[in-house]
């Protein structure tokens, strides 16, 4: 009996996975990560879940591969798992049999594919040349330092107010906010309690 198996994706933590409508799935890998990168934890479970009649739903090429050759990587393992794969957003299936695939939807797919990582190429080079031009003009302070979540958590403990948290760790109260829900911590004008264990 053939399953749904549904992947969806977006690139950070702050994006919302829900725009992406695979309709019902059987089984839903997600995850929120570039695709910039290969080594995405849940599309290798997803590649090894994934076996003979399943068919594969992701919303759109972009959500799958920024590169053409990791797309197509990624849709060979598909295949060769005897599964196919259906791309809602460009209604384009792909079975991995040559005989039945309509050879224009694989030249659509080769076209987005390669546009996708065009677009990709274009957008880094416009960020280098933006930091050319503001290292030149003195305006250019580099990224800012990461986010110590220890530093937080040592102040959560502490008990003290998210505003000041926020001030002498030098981050803005969202940030606060996010990371002592992470932790398990929830935050009211008394200050952080802690919910459950971390």
């Amino acid at each position: 009996m053939s399953r749904k198996i549904g992947y969806r994706r977006v690139s950070s933590e702050d994006q919302n996975l829900d725009r992406q409508d695979l309709g019902f799935c059987d089984r839903v890998f997600e995850e929120k990560l570039s695709a910039g990168t290969r080594k995405r934890p849940e599309l290798e479970k997803m590649l090894d879940f994934v076996w003979q009649g399943d068919e594969v739903h992701v919303w759109s090429i972009d959500r799958l591969a920024r590169s053409m050759s990791d797309l197509l990587d990624i849709i060979k393992q598909i295949h060769e798992a005897g599964a196919s794969i259906h791309f809602i957003s460009e209604n384009l299936v792909f079975s991995g049999d040559a005989d039945q695939d309509d050879p224009i939807a694989t030249l659509q797919m080769h076209l987005l594919g390669s546009f996708a990582q065009f677009e990709r190429s274009i957008i880094r080079k416009r960020q280098r040349e933006g930091i050319a031009k503001a290292k030149v003009a003195g305006k250019y302070k580099g990224r800012g330092p990461a986010i110590s979540r220890d530093d937080v958590k040592r102040r959560l403990e502490m008990g003290l107010p998210v505003s000041q948290i926020a001030r002498e760790v030098g981050i803005s109260r969202t940030s606060v906010y996010k990371i002592s829900s992470e932790l398990g911590y929830t935050t009211s004008p008394a200050g952080p309690r802690l919910d459950t264990p971390v």
